[in-house]
């Protein structure tokens, strides 16, 4: 489950990515002997070079994705860049942790509502708390809570239920907060890399005492990394963030569903 994940976060991070650039420079091989015509000493000694043909002109080859993203990581400089990546870093494993916790959290509702009223008309109580013991997730501890105190009354057990999914519910959300602080820092990080890369830029113009248009082209291009890796680490996570979110509220909607299933059941049973 971590390794699918984590090849979904580095394809969102490679599609969102700069389109790379295709360099290729022109040039013709050193050790290649140009053909020349020599005309007599007698008249002039000039070599004549003869005109390269397209043939021999050899581009470099293209640059992979992973290239091209680790050039400009590094031309975003190691400050902010790697406050940036440390933002993913800490983001995508609370999401991972998330997504796998809410996972197991997922259970059949409709199979354990039946199982604890066929539990509770064979064995009794007892026999319907053990069923839930057994059973993982958030539904099974709330039924286990509400059967517990089934001698109380219905009204006692009507409120553990509530209460107790409440406590699950906090359980389900646990650190959901600081995925969506990392959401807000990252392109946060991204525009303060931004806003001191062209004070650094400003400050190369003043030292040089001439507007260089190669100074502040570069200067602008470097400041302006860490804005699009910012972004790129905030909608990655955003993503996560929203289908964690819709997994929690399928649950919560299962336990309140399912909730209110056991107090019919348990009154049908005790009447």
């Amino acid at each position: 489950m971590k390794r699918v994940f984590s090849i979904l976060a580095i394809a969102g991070l490679l599609f969102f990515s700069a389109t790379p650039a295709v360099y290729a420079q022109d040039g013709t091989n050193t050790d290649q002997v140009a053909d020349s015509t020599v005309v007599d000493s007698t008249q002039t000694k000039e070599v004549v070079p003869v005109e390269a043909t397209s043939d021999e002109v050899k581009p470099e080859a293209e640059k992979t994705f992973h290239q091209v993203l680790k050039q400009k990581f590094i031309e975003g400089g190691p400050g902010f860049m790697g406050i940036v990546l440390l933002t993913l870093i800490f983001g995508l494993a609370i999401a991972i942790e998330r997504i796998i916790y809410l996972n197991m959290a997922t259970t059949n509702t409709k199979k354990l509502v039946q199982g604890v009223e066929d539990a509770l008309n064979s064995g009794g109580v007892e026999a319907a708390k053990e069923l839930c013991r057994n059973t993982k997730g958030p539904v099974a501890s709330i039924f286990y809570q509400g059967l517990d105190r089934m001698d109380e009354g219905i009204d006692n057990v009507e409120k553990a239920v509530v209460g107790y999914g409440g406590v699950q519910m906090g359980l389900l959300e646990k650190n959901i907060s600081w995925l969506s602080l990392f959401i807000a820092l990252a392109p946060m990080l991204g525009f303060m890399g931004t806003v001191i890369g062209m004070i650094g830029a400003f400050d190369a113009i003043e030292a040089a005492g001439d507007i260089s248009p190669s100074l502040v082209a570069n200067g602008i291009k470097v400041a302006l990394l860490t804005t699009v890796f910012g972004l790129i680490v905030a909608i990655i996570l955003q993503i996560f963030y929203n289908y964690i979110i819709s997994k929690i509220d399928g649950i919560v909607n299962s336990m309140e569903d399912a909730s209110i299933t056991l107090i019919d059941v348990l009154v049908r049973n005790k009447n």
